[in-house]
């Protein structure tokens, strides 16, 4: 766990230099063309799994490390620097794995949370819908009750890890007339009948497969339902919680990646006789590149602190706040990247570009960051 002030531990600095030295290694090479090709990063997942890193967020009595969400925000950060679309491998099954850890029965957690911190298999989060966005209880697809099975219809837009993963998180109406009340949640494996339909083509995160989730009749056994019928809606809500402030971690590892190209870049480059690091104009920028990514960082420290530690229950306040401000940051950083290098930030010969577009979508997905204020005001409101 991170001290009170969230100065890293010793481990915890160790454990960064480590990932930096493995990402710049193992990861980078591949992430120009997991990008171009818009190819899941295979190469880059398989050397995450033998450095353990999906294991790095399941308990240890599953088979996984329980480090702290620090220590998990920071793998985050490093892999985010490296490739984005590698970083969203290892986000997306520990946010699939949540509610079976928070909300899961025994039986689930012993058969899945030692496959997901083996590596073996991956997981998806189906919670959005075509027209169910943000306003998730307007949800549609709809889970009926078939003696010990129940009968799931319906379809999950914009499914992270959609094909890949083997198991899938999906949120459909046990009661259709019951709004937010009546959403339950279920785990459902791929063979069981549900379809990819569609695969998104998209700006950024080229390497991390988005689609189209279609169950048509799919059958799942009453006993990988999670939570009780109609606590879907405070699964999902408990879950992105403790999922946001990664995101934010995320988003400052891109912003990262984009300030140390920069800075590299107004190293090597020459003009007016000299690097263009000399001119004070670039300087002043890159310094507040600089300021506000730190910002970010010690905010989105503080909220994965709260997500081990919520003492004051104030978790959904900042969770929404890092999450938020970190990756409106980084949109902004990275777009100073690009205008840094000039015309070849605008080009693909440099990753500033990429980083501009693998960011973008920090603000949007979990949540949009519209979102994020509306419950971030909601909070501070609160009857006291």
């Amino acid at each position: 766990m991170s001290s009170p002030t969230f100065d890293l531990t010793d481990v915890q600095r160790e454990f960064r230099a480590t990932l930096r030295s493995f990402c710049e290694e193992k990861v980078a090479p591949h992430a120009a063309e997991v990008d171009r090709n818009a190819e899941f990063p295979w190469k880059s997942f398989e050397a995450c799994k033998e450095m353990e890193l999906p294991a790095l967020g399941i308990p240890e009595a599953y088979g996984g490390a329980g480090a702290d969400t620090v220590t998990q925000a920071i793998a985050v950060e490093e892999l985010a620097r490296a490739c984005a679309s590698t970083s969203l491998t290892i986000l997306i099954s520990k946010l699939g794995m949540i509610p079976v850890m928070n909300w899961g029965s025994e039986e689930l957690k012993r058969a899945y949370l030692p496959r997901i911190a083996s590596g073996e298999i991956q997981a998806s989060y189906c919670l959005s819908e075509a027209d169910a966005g943000s306003d998730v209880a307007s949800m549609r697809a709809r889970a009926v009750r078939d003696g010990d099975e129940y009968v799931l219809t319906g379809s999950k837009y914009w499914i992270t890890n959609a094909g890949i993963s083997d198991v899938y998180i999906v949120f459909a109406k046990t009661d259709p007339d019951a709004g937010g009340r009546g959403v339950s949640c279920f785990l459902v494996e791929k063979e069981w009948g549900l379809t990819i339909a569609k695969h998104e083509e998209k700006l950024g995160m080229r390497g991390s497969p988005t689609g189209e989730v279609v169950l048509d009749g799919v059958r799942v056994p009453a006993s990988h339902r999670i939570g009780e019928e109609g606590q879907g809606f405070t699964v999902a809500m408990h879950t992105l919680d403790r999922s946001r402030p990664t995101i934010g971690a995320q988003a400052v590892g891109i912003a990262q990646g984009a300030i140390d190209c920069a800075a590299e870049y107004m190293e090597e480059r020459h003009a007016f006789g000299g690097p263009i690091a000399d001119l004070q104009g670039l300087r002043f920028m890159l310094a507040d590149m600089a300021m506000r990514n730190e910002a970010a960082r010690a905010l989105v420290y503080r909220a994965c602190a709260m997500v081990d530690h919520d003492v004051t229950g104030e978790l959904t306040k900042f969770g929404a706040m890092a999450k938020a401000f970190a990756s409106d940051n980084a949109m902004s950083i990275t777009v100073d990247a690009v205008q840094i290098l000039g015309g070849y930030g605008y080009t693909k010969d440099f990753p500033a570009e990429r980083f501009l577009r693998d960011v973008k979508v920090t603000q949007i997905y979990e949540g949009t960051n519209q979102v994020q204020r509306v419950v971030i005001a909601r909070e501070l409101l609160r009857p006291r």
